[in-house]
């Protein structure tokens, strides 16, 4: 069994290898190779979310879960708040095979996740990226999302506006003039927007989202949390990385329950990626990714990290 502590992470995995990786997990759901179990989460008290994600992909040989949370606490500590470890079995034997880190590989997920909608969904033309949100997860996000299309500028929002430094920090980082905007001005002005909050109340609203505006909106992975107003998704081509997630614990969870959105209306990127739907029909057309996060992803991006740290001797080989 190998060890791949959090601290090897760094250097091992980078935008682009995420990148192939969740969007070769992608198609392997849409072509039914690959499926995640049910998600098991639990509230622990004083704002503590702990959970597990797991799934099976046949073609890729990846078994496994992911273990961990948010815990607000942890700041105070000096550690992260979200803290996570990926487990991998032997799909034939159930034997575990390693245990990896999870803490930087999340982020690199799940800002490869959003990078890949960009690069499916967005206009060709796209020239400003707005970011919602200022978080530790906002700088990975923004340097995977400028790999996609020529962004001339950022633009961005957050509830607290002296974390904004983060974002104009990480532009800087890339070459980019950024801008701190109202909420009106970012949607006038956005051609891609990310959203990258814990909020549970909308905070992009139908009136902001100009037409041929496309949102990828990672932030919702839970019961009652919401980034945009329902009406959007009821105006837009909704996507995303699991429908069975997206309508229960994603962004599509209010527009479906409030009657505003079908089920059968949300496309699975995968089969963009596959080539069995078209992605973005028109210049106008405004396509939402609502990215709840899947635990194939978790195992993808975790065996490639256990592949390099193997290879640079970076991983501890135990008995178990």
């Amino acid at each position: 069994m190998w060890i791949v502590p959090e601290s090897a992470i760094t250097g091992l995995v980078d935008e682009q290898s995420a990148f192939d990786a969740i969007e070769a997990t992608f198609a392997a759901m849409s072509r039914q190779d690959a499926y995640n179990f049910p998600v098991v989460r639990e509230g622990l008290g004083a704002g503590r979310q702990y959970g597990f994600k797991s799934g099976l992909d046949r073609v890729g040989h990846l078994l496994g879960v992911k273990a961990g949370g948010y815990f607000p606490g942890n700041a105070e500590r000096g550690i992260p708040n979200h803290q996570s470890t990926v487990y991998l079995f032997d799909p034939d034997s159930g034997k575990p095979t390693a245990m990896v880190g999870g803490n930087l590989l999340t982020a690199l997920r799940t800002a490869a996740a959003s990078s890949i909608s960009i690069a499916h969904l967005a206009r060709k033309d796209a020239k400003v990226l707005g970011m919602v949100g200022a978080g530790h997860q906002s700088a990975f996000q923004m340097r995977a999302a400028v790999r996609q299309r020529a962004f001339e500028r950022v633009i961005g929002w957050n509830l607290h506006p002296e974390m904004l430094s983060r974002l104009a920090e990480t532009a800087a980082e890339l070459g980019l003039p950024f801008d701190a905007v109202s909420l009106e001005e970012l949607g006038a002005q956005a051609d891609v927007i990310v959203t990258i909050t814990s909020s549970f109340d909308a905070i992009l609203h139908d009136a902001h989202i100009r037409p041929g505006t496309h949102l990828a909106c990672m932030g919702t992975d839970t019961k009652g949390k919401q980034e945009v107003d329902a009406a959007i998704l009821a105006r837009a081509s909704v996507f995303t990385d699991e429908v069975a997630q997206s309508i229960s614990i994603g962004e599509a969870q209010h527009a479906v329950a409030a009657g505003l959105l079908e089920e059968g209306a949300i496309v699975e990127i995968g089969a963009v990626i596959n080539g069995t739907h078209p992605g973005r029909a028109s210049a106008e057309e405004i396509t939402v990714f609502d990215g709840t996060g899947v635990g194939l992803q978790d195992l993808a991006v975790a065996s490639k990290a256990v592949e390099l740290a193997v290879e640079r001797g970076l991983a501890q080989e135990i008995a178990f």
